[in-house]
Protein backbone atom coordinates (compact mmCIF):
# COMPACT_ATOMS: atom_id res chain seq x y z
CA UNK A 1 0.00 0.00 0.00
CA UNK A 2 1.33 3.09 -0.94
CA UNK A 3 2.79 6.08 2.12
CA UNK A 4 0.08 8.26 3.22
CA UNK A 5 2.75 11.20 3.99
CA UNK A 6 2.84 13.84 1.71
CA UNK A 7 5.86 14.47 -0.65
CA UNK A 8 7.40 17.74 0.14
CA UNK A 9 6.03 18.94 -3.40
CA UNK A 10 4.39 17.84 -6.39
CA UNK A 11 6.03 19.82 -8.73
CA UNK A 12 6.83 18.35 -11.85
CA UNK A 13 8.47 19.25 -15.69
CA UNK A 14 6.47 22.56 -16.49
CA UNK A 15 4.35 22.95 -13.32
CA UNK A 16 4.14 25.81 -11.62
CA UNK A 17 5.64 26.63 -8.37
CA UNK A 18 1.79 27.85 -7.40
CA UNK A 19 0.57 24.69 -8.97
CA UNK A 20 2.95 22.12 -7.19
CA UNK A 21 2.09 23.99 -3.52
CA UNK A 22 -1.91 23.28 -4.37
CA UNK A 23 -1.47 19.60 -5.03
CA UNK A 24 0.76 19.21 -2.14
CA UNK A 25 -1.62 21.47 0.29
CA UNK A 26 -4.66 19.34 -0.81
CA UNK A 27 -2.90 16.06 -0.26
CA UNK A 28 -2.11 16.68 2.75
CA UNK A 29 -6.08 17.35 3.78
CA UNK A 30 -6.57 14.03 2.22
CA UNK A 31 -4.20 12.68 4.29
CA UNK A 32 -5.07 13.91 7.29
CA UNK A 33 -9.27 12.92 6.11
CA UNK A 34 -7.74 9.22 5.78
CA UNK A 35 -6.28 9.33 9.19
CA UNK A 36 -9.11 10.90 11.15
CA UNK A 37 -11.42 8.27 8.84
CA UNK A 38 -9.73 5.48 10.27
CA UNK A 39 -9.75 6.59 13.96
CA UNK A 40 -13.67 7.12 13.38
CA UNK A 41 -14.32 3.74 11.52
CA UNK A 42 -14.64 1.60 14.79
CA UNK A 43 -16.14 4.34 17.54
CA UNK A 44 -19.15 3.44 19.05
CA UNK A 45 -22.39 4.96 18.32
CA UNK A 46 -22.17 6.82 21.59
CA UNK A 47 -19.36 8.05 20.84
CA UNK A 48 -20.14 10.01 17.31
CA UNK A 49 -23.90 10.84 18.77
CA UNK A 50 -22.01 12.70 21.52
CA UNK A 51 -20.18 14.65 18.95
CA UNK A 52 -23.40 15.21 17.17
CA UNK A 53 -24.36 16.70 20.13
CA UNK A 54 -21.82 18.84 20.66
CA UNK A 55 -21.73 20.34 16.87
CA UNK A 56 -25.29 21.46 17.74
CA UNK A 57 -24.89 22.98 20.78
CA UNK A 58 -21.60 24.78 19.18
CA UNK A 59 -23.88 26.29 15.81
CA UNK A 60 -26.18 27.47 18.60
CA UNK A 61 -23.82 29.24 20.78
CA UNK A 62 -21.75 30.45 17.13
CA UNK A 63 -24.68 31.55 15.59
CA UNK A 64 -24.06 35.23 15.88
CA UNK A 65 -20.34 34.51 14.35
CA UNK A 66 -21.88 32.37 11.63
CA UNK A 67 -24.97 35.15 10.60
CA UNK A 68 -22.42 38.24 11.08
CA UNK A 69 -20.00 35.85 7.96
CA UNK A 70 -23.29 34.95 6.21
CA UNK A 71 -24.21 39.11 6.01
CA UNK A 72 -21.26 39.21 4.31
CA UNK A 73 -21.71 36.71 1.82
CA UNK A 74 -25.52 37.97 1.28
CA UNK A 75 -23.88 41.77 0.64
CA UNK A 76 -20.95 40.82 -1.85
CA UNK A 77 -23.86 38.61 -3.56
CA UNK A 78 -26.06 41.44 -3.75
CA UNK A 79 -23.37 43.64 -5.19
CA UNK A 80 -22.91 41.27 -7.33
CA UNK A 81 -26.47 41.35 -8.84
CA UNK A 82 -27.87 38.47 -7.09
CA UNK A 83 -31.00 37.96 -6.29
CA UNK A 84 -34.73 36.35 -5.77
CA UNK A 85 -34.44 32.23 -5.38
CA UNK A 86 -30.66 32.31 -5.80
CA UNK A 87 -30.41 34.77 -2.88
CA UNK A 88 -32.64 32.58 -0.88
CA UNK A 89 -30.62 29.82 -1.46
CA UNK A 90 -27.65 31.50 0.40
CA UNK A 91 -29.42 33.03 3.32
CA UNK A 92 -29.11 32.07 7.07
CA UNK A 93 -30.94 33.76 9.66
CA UNK A 94 -32.06 32.65 13.50
CA UNK A 95 -34.32 30.28 12.03
CA UNK A 96 -32.25 28.75 9.73
CA UNK A 97 -29.18 27.86 12.17
CA UNK A 98 -31.64 26.49 14.63
CA UNK A 99 -33.31 24.40 12.56
CA UNK A 100 -29.44 22.91 11.36
CA UNK A 101 -28.79 22.65 14.64
CA UNK A 102 -31.94 20.61 15.03
CA UNK A 103 -31.07 18.65 11.63
CA UNK A 104 -27.97 17.29 13.64
CA UNK A 105 -29.82 16.52 16.68
CA UNK A 106 -32.45 14.63 14.35
CA UNK A 107 -29.39 12.77 12.55
CA UNK A 108 -27.81 11.75 16.45
CA UNK A 109 -31.23 9.99 16.90
CA UNK A 110 -30.88 7.77 13.83
CA UNK A 111 -30.44 4.15 14.16
CA UNK A 112 -26.32 3.98 13.43
CA UNK A 113 -26.18 2.13 9.61
CA UNK A 114 -22.84 0.95 10.42
CA UNK A 115 -22.29 -2.87 12.07
CA UNK A 116 -25.60 -3.45 10.74
CA UNK A 117 -25.78 -7.04 9.56
CA UNK A 118 -27.68 -7.01 5.86
CA UNK A 119 -28.07 -10.62 5.28
CA UNK A 120 -26.19 -13.73 7.35
CA UNK A 121 -26.40 -17.39 5.79
CA UNK A 122 -24.84 -20.84 7.26
CA UNK A 123 -23.13 -22.47 4.62
CA UNK A 124 -23.54 -26.60 4.10
CA UNK A 125 -19.92 -26.76 5.40
CA UNK A 126 -20.58 -25.01 8.27
CA UNK A 127 -19.38 -21.41 7.14
CA UNK A 128 -21.65 -18.29 9.19
CA UNK A 129 -20.96 -15.38 6.38
CA UNK A 130 -22.58 -12.43 6.80
CA UNK A 131 -22.86 -9.05 4.77
CA UNK A 132 -22.15 -5.88 7.19
CA UNK A 133 -22.41 -2.39 6.44
CA UNK A 134 -18.95 -0.03 7.27
CA UNK A 135 -17.93 3.19 7.06
CA UNK A 136 -17.19 4.33 2.98
CA UNK A 137 -14.00 6.22 3.90
CA UNK A 138 -13.13 9.60 2.81
CA UNK A 139 -15.71 11.52 0.90
CA UNK A 140 -15.35 14.14 -1.02
CA UNK A 141 -18.46 16.52 -0.92
CA UNK A 142 -18.52 19.44 -3.76
CA UNK A 143 -21.63 21.70 -3.51
CA UNK A 144 -22.96 25.31 -4.54
CA UNK A 145 -24.48 27.87 -2.34
CA UNK A 146 -26.97 26.87 0.79
CA UNK A 147 -24.77 26.72 3.41
CA UNK A 148 -26.76 24.26 5.66
CA UNK A 149 -25.30 21.80 3.40
CA UNK A 150 -21.92 22.37 5.00
CA UNK A 151 -23.75 21.17 8.53
CA UNK A 152 -25.81 18.40 6.92
CA UNK A 153 -23.13 16.45 4.84
CA UNK A 154 -20.51 16.76 8.15
CA UNK A 155 -23.39 15.75 10.41
CA UNK A 156 -24.10 12.92 7.98
CA UNK A 157 -20.78 11.64 7.36
CA UNK A 158 -19.44 11.53 10.70
CA UNK A 159 -22.98 9.50 11.57
CA UNK A 160 -21.77 6.74 9.27
CA UNK A 161 -17.79 7.25 10.15
CA UNK A 162 -16.59 8.39 7.67
CA UNK A 163 -14.26 11.86 7.32
CA UNK A 164 -15.41 14.54 4.86
CA UNK A 165 -13.74 17.28 3.06
CA UNK A 166 -16.53 19.95 2.11
CA UNK A 167 -15.79 22.84 -1.07
CA UNK A 168 -18.74 24.99 -0.50
CA UNK A 169 -19.46 27.37 -3.45
CA UNK A 170 -17.31 30.68 -3.53
CA UNK A 171 -20.54 32.72 -2.69
CA UNK A 172 -20.81 31.00 0.70
CA UNK A 173 -17.18 31.13 1.24
CA UNK A 174 -17.76 32.77 4.76
CA UNK A 175 -20.84 31.48 5.68
CA UNK A 176 -19.09 27.97 5.35
CA UNK A 177 -16.03 28.58 7.25
CA UNK A 178 -17.55 29.61 10.16
CA UNK A 179 -20.09 26.78 10.16
CA UNK A 180 -16.52 24.74 9.69
CA UNK A 181 -15.24 26.50 12.57
CA UNK A 182 -18.30 25.67 14.74
CA UNK A 183 -17.82 21.98 14.05
CA UNK A 184 -14.46 21.94 14.49
CA UNK A 185 -14.19 23.56 17.68
CA UNK A 186 -17.39 20.90 18.70
CA UNK A 187 -15.45 17.86 17.52
CA UNK A 188 -12.26 19.07 19.74
CA UNK A 189 -14.28 18.80 22.88
CA UNK A 190 -15.32 15.22 22.48
CA UNK A 191 -12.28 13.64 21.75
CA UNK A 192 -12.36 13.16 18.16
CA UNK A 193 -10.42 14.40 15.34
CA UNK A 194 -10.84 17.73 14.00
CA UNK A 195 -9.57 16.48 10.30
CA UNK A 196 -12.89 14.73 10.17
CA UNK A 197 -14.60 17.77 8.72
CA UNK A 198 -12.44 20.00 6.42
CA UNK A 199 -12.96 23.16 4.29
CA UNK A 200 -11.17 22.75 0.91
CA UNK A 201 -10.17 26.88 1.38
CA UNK A 202 -9.27 27.36 -2.10
CA UNK A 203 -12.47 28.92 -4.24
CA UNK A 204 -10.95 27.84 -7.81
CA UNK A 205 -11.69 24.60 -9.92
CA UNK A 206 -8.06 23.36 -9.84
CA UNK A 207 -8.24 22.94 -6.09
CA UNK A 208 -11.18 20.95 -6.74
CA UNK A 209 -9.59 18.82 -9.68
CA UNK A 210 -6.85 17.98 -7.72
CA UNK A 211 -8.52 16.66 -5.27
CA UNK A 212 -11.00 14.30 -7.05
CA UNK A 213 -7.43 13.23 -8.55
CA UNK A 214 -6.67 11.66 -5.27
CA UNK A 215 -7.90 8.31 -5.44
CA UNK A 216 -5.56 6.31 -3.07
CA UNK A 217 -7.04 8.94 -0.50
CA UNK A 218 -10.97 9.97 -1.64
CA UNK A 219 -13.20 7.00 -1.86
CA UNK A 220 -15.82 8.48 -3.08
CA UNK A 221 -16.88 12.36 -5.10
CA UNK A 222 -20.55 13.84 -4.40
CA UNK A 223 -21.45 16.91 -6.63
CA UNK A 224 -24.37 18.86 -5.80
CA UNK A 225 -24.68 22.01 -7.97
CA UNK A 226 -25.50 23.00 -11.34
CA UNK A 227 -25.05 21.38 -14.36
CA UNK A 228 -21.73 22.97 -15.43
CA UNK A 229 -20.26 21.70 -11.75
CA UNK A 230 -21.39 18.27 -12.08
CA UNK A 231 -20.14 17.89 -15.79
CA UNK A 232 -16.75 19.18 -14.48
CA UNK A 233 -16.27 16.89 -11.53
CA UNK A 234 -17.71 13.88 -13.51
CA UNK A 235 -15.52 14.11 -16.24
CA UNK A 236 -12.18 15.26 -14.40
CA UNK A 237 -12.83 12.73 -11.33
CA UNK A 238 -10.31 9.48 -11.04
CA UNK A 239 -12.68 8.65 -8.07
CA UNK A 240 -15.99 7.55 -8.27
CA UNK A 241 -19.15 9.62 -8.56
CA UNK A 242 -22.25 9.83 -7.41
CA UNK A 243 -24.14 12.59 -9.76
CA UNK A 244 -26.04 14.90 -7.78
CA UNK A 245 -27.51 16.54 -11.02
CA UNK A 246 -30.28 19.42 -11.96
CA UNK A 247 -34.18 18.90 -10.76
CA UNK A 248 -35.83 19.44 -13.98
CA UNK A 249 -39.16 18.13 -12.51
CA UNK A 250 -42.33 17.57 -14.01
CA UNK A 251 -46.02 17.53 -13.00
CA UNK A 252 -48.39 16.12 -15.49
CA UNK A 253 -51.99 16.75 -14.90
CA UNK A 254 -53.81 14.05 -16.39
CA UNK A 255 -57.46 14.32 -17.90
CA UNK A 256 -60.41 14.27 -15.21
CA UNK A 257 -58.23 15.96 -12.77
CA UNK A 258 -59.75 18.00 -9.90
CA UNK A 259 -58.89 21.60 -11.27
CA UNK A 260 -58.77 22.88 -7.63
CA UNK A 261 -56.20 19.81 -6.09
CA UNK A 262 -54.07 20.93 -9.45
CA UNK A 263 -54.10 24.17 -8.53
CA UNK A 264 -52.87 23.55 -4.86
CA UNK A 265 -50.39 21.52 -6.08
CA UNK A 266 -48.78 22.80 -8.88
CA UNK A 267 -48.59 26.07 -6.52
CA UNK A 268 -46.69 23.60 -3.14
CA UNK A 269 -44.66 22.10 -6.40
CA UNK A 270 -43.51 25.12 -7.64
CA UNK A 271 -43.65 28.19 -5.56
CA UNK A 272 -42.87 26.84 -1.82
CA UNK A 273 -39.33 26.91 -2.42
CA UNK A 274 -38.47 27.88 -5.88
CA UNK A 275 -34.46 27.27 -5.46
CA UNK A 276 -34.79 23.76 -4.71
CA UNK A 277 -34.06 20.74 -6.61
CA UNK A 278 -37.01 19.24 -5.52
CA UNK A 279 -39.26 22.25 -7.04
CA UNK A 280 -41.37 21.97 -10.21
CA UNK A 281 -39.89 23.68 -13.57
CA UNK A 282 -42.72 22.25 -16.06
CA UNK A 283 -46.63 21.87 -15.91
CA UNK A 284 -48.00 19.07 -18.35
CA UNK A 285 -51.06 19.00 -19.13
CA UNK A 286 -53.41 16.68 -21.25
CA UNK A 287 -54.58 17.83 -24.40
CA UNK A 288 -57.99 16.72 -23.65
CA UNK A 289 -58.63 18.19 -20.66
CA UNK A 290 -56.68 21.39 -20.77
CA UNK A 291 -59.22 24.03 -22.14
CA UNK A 292 -61.02 23.05 -18.27
CA UNK A 293 -57.92 22.65 -15.90
CA UNK A 294 -55.87 24.57 -17.81
CA UNK A 295 -56.80 28.32 -16.99
CA UNK A 296 -57.89 27.84 -13.07
CA UNK A 297 -54.35 26.43 -12.42
CA UNK A 298 -52.62 28.72 -14.24
CA UNK A 299 -54.01 31.63 -12.32
CA UNK A 300 -53.08 29.94 -9.00
CA UNK A 301 -49.79 30.04 -10.15
CA UNK A 302 -49.96 33.98 -11.31
CA UNK A 303 -51.55 34.90 -8.52
CA UNK A 304 -48.79 33.10 -6.39
CA UNK A 305 -46.34 35.29 -8.54
CA UNK A 306 -45.36 32.72 -11.23
CA UNK A 307 -44.16 33.68 -14.48
CA UNK A 308 -45.63 31.15 -16.85
CA UNK A 309 -44.01 30.52 -20.52
CA UNK A 310 -46.15 28.33 -22.57
CA UNK A 311 -46.29 26.87 -26.37
CA UNK A 312 -49.50 28.02 -28.55
CA UNK A 313 -52.15 25.91 -27.06
CA UNK A 314 -51.12 27.01 -23.45
CA UNK A 315 -50.83 30.87 -24.43
CA UNK A 316 -54.23 30.61 -25.93
CA UNK A 317 -55.80 29.54 -23.16
CA UNK A 318 -53.88 31.62 -20.64
CA UNK A 319 -53.51 34.59 -22.40
CA UNK A 320 -50.78 35.97 -19.43
CA UNK A 321 -48.70 33.42 -20.10
CA UNK A 322 -45.03 34.76 -22.23
CA UNK A 323 -44.20 32.56 -25.13
CA UNK A 324 -42.00 29.49 -24.07
CA UNK A 325 -38.22 29.89 -25.99
CA UNK A 326 -37.08 26.08 -26.96
CA UNK A 327 -34.41 26.07 -24.41
CA UNK A 328 -37.34 26.06 -21.80
CA UNK A 329 -38.07 23.02 -21.66
CA UNK A 330 -35.74 20.85 -19.52
CA UNK A 331 -34.35 24.09 -18.24
CA UNK A 332 -34.19 24.27 -14.38
CA UNK A 333 -35.06 27.77 -13.57
CA UNK A 334 -34.17 27.71 -9.91
CA UNK A 335 -36.69 30.90 -9.66
CA UNK A 336 -40.48 31.97 -10.06
CA UNK A 337 -40.63 30.30 -13.55
CA UNK A 338 -42.75 27.58 -14.99
CA UNK A 339 -43.01 26.43 -18.26
CA UNK A 340 -45.95 24.80 -19.32
CA UNK A 341 -46.83 22.53 -22.44
CA UNK A 342 -50.28 21.02 -23.54
CA UNK A 343 -49.47 17.36 -24.64
CA UNK A 344 -51.08 14.06 -25.87
CA UNK A 345 -52.05 12.09 -22.85
CA UNK A 346 -49.98 10.11 -20.45
CA UNK A 347 -48.13 9.10 -24.20
CA UNK A 348 -47.02 12.38 -24.52
CA UNK A 349 -46.34 13.08 -21.22
CA UNK A 350 -44.24 10.17 -20.58
CA UNK A 351 -42.39 11.29 -24.24
CA UNK A 352 -41.79 14.67 -22.98
CA UNK A 353 -39.90 13.34 -19.85
CA UNK A 354 -37.80 11.07 -21.83
CA UNK A 355 -36.38 13.69 -23.61
CA UNK A 356 -36.10 16.97 -21.21
CA UNK A 357 -36.65 15.35 -17.91
CA UNK A 358 -33.33 15.00 -15.67
CA UNK A 359 -34.34 11.80 -13.36
CA UNK A 360 -34.93 13.67 -10.27
CA UNK A 361 -38.91 13.91 -9.53
CA UNK A 362 -42.20 13.54 -11.91
CA UNK A 363 -45.14 13.62 -10.49
CA UNK A 364 -48.96 12.99 -12.24
CA UNK A 365 -52.30 14.08 -11.02
CA UNK A 366 -55.20 11.25 -12.43
CA UNK A 367 -57.54 9.73 -10.91
CA UNK A 368 -57.01 6.95 -13.27
CA UNK A 369 -55.36 3.45 -11.74
CA UNK A 370 -54.54 2.77 -15.14
CA UNK A 371 -52.31 6.39 -15.58
CA UNK A 372 -50.79 5.96 -12.75
CA UNK A 373 -49.71 2.10 -13.20
CA UNK A 374 -48.14 3.56 -16.60
CA UNK A 375 -46.50 6.50 -14.64
CA UNK A 376 -45.08 4.34 -11.98
CA UNK A 377 -43.95 1.68 -14.67
CA UNK A 378 -42.72 3.74 -17.36
CA UNK A 379 -41.05 6.86 -15.80
CA UNK A 380 -37.37 6.62 -15.51
CA UNK A 381 -36.55 8.89 -12.76
CA UNK A 382 -35.13 8.44 -8.94
CA UNK A 383 -38.65 9.12 -7.65
CA UNK A 384 -42.29 8.85 -9.21
CA UNK A 385 -45.22 10.72 -7.08
CA UNK A 386 -48.49 9.84 -8.07
CA UNK A 387 -51.35 12.29 -7.00
CA UNK A 388 -48.65 14.72 -5.00
CA UNK A 389 -46.53 17.53 -4.97
CA UNK A 390 -42.96 16.73 -6.00
CA UNK A 391 -41.44 18.53 -3.26
CA UNK A 392 -42.36 15.22 -0.86
CA UNK A 393 -38.95 13.84 -2.69
CA UNK A 394 -36.96 14.75 0.11
CA UNK A 395 -35.21 12.39 2.49
CA UNK A 396 -36.75 13.99 5.85
CA UNK A 397 -40.75 13.65 3.99
CA UNK A 398 -39.51 10.32 3.24
CA UNK A 399 -38.45 9.52 6.39
CA UNK A 400 -34.86 9.27 6.23
CA UNK A 401 -33.91 11.98 8.48
CA UNK A 402 -31.58 14.67 6.96
CA UNK A 403 -29.43 13.93 3.39
CA UNK A 404 -26.92 15.09 1.55
CA UNK A 405 -28.31 15.37 -1.29
CA UNK A 406 -30.31 13.55 -3.82
CA UNK A 407 -28.43 11.60 -6.25
CA UNK A 408 -29.93 11.47 -9.78
CA UNK A 409 -27.21 8.60 -11.25
CA UNK A 410 -27.59 4.63 -10.77
CA UNK A 411 -24.53 3.88 -9.37
CA UNK A 412 -23.70 2.72 -6.20
CA UNK A 413 -26.72 5.05 -5.11
CA UNK A 414 -30.28 7.10 -6.59
CA UNK A 415 -32.72 9.71 -4.54
CA UNK A 416 -31.92 10.67 -1.25
CA UNK A 417 -28.68 9.61 0.17
CA UNK A 418 -29.24 9.53 4.10
CA UNK A 419 -26.74 7.59 6.40
CA UNK A 420 -26.82 3.89 4.56
CA UNK A 421 -26.18 5.39 1.40
CA UNK A 422 -22.68 7.00 3.04
CA UNK A 423 -21.93 3.09 3.68
CA UNK A 424 -20.54 -0.04 1.97
CA UNK A 425 -20.38 -3.82 2.92
CA UNK A 426 -18.38 -5.87 4.30
CA UNK A 427 -18.16 -9.82 4.09
CA UNK A 428 -17.75 -11.54 7.05
CA UNK A 429 -16.95 -15.64 7.57
CA UNK A 430 -16.56 -17.54 10.78
CA UNK A 431 -15.50 -20.83 10.96
CA UNK A 432 -14.17 -23.39 13.03
CA UNK A 433 -11.23 -24.45 11.64
CA UNK A 434 -12.54 -25.37 8.05
CA UNK A 435 -10.57 -25.93 5.00
CA UNK A 436 -11.69 -25.21 1.23
CA UNK A 437 -11.24 -28.64 -0.62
Amino acid sequence: MPSLLPPASYKRDGMSSEAAELETKVRAMGVDARRAARALAPRRREDKDRALEAIAVELERAAPSILAANEADLAAARSRGTRGAMLDRLLLDERRVAAMAASVREIAALPDPVGEVVSRTLRPNGLRVSRVRVPLGVIAMIYESRPNVTVEASALTLKAGNAVILRGGSDAVRSNAALAEAIGCALDTVGLPRAAVQILPFTDRDAVRVLIHQSELVDLAIPRGGEALIRYVTENARVPVVQHYKGVCHLYLDDGADPALAGRIAVNAKMQRPGVCNALECLLVDERDAERLLPPVARALLDAGCELRGDERTRALVPEAKAAASDDYGREFLDAILAVRVVGGVDGAIAHVSEYGSGHTEAILTPSAESAERWRREVDAACVVVNASTRFHDGGELGLGAEIGIATSRLHWRGPMGLESLTTMKWVVEGEGQTRR
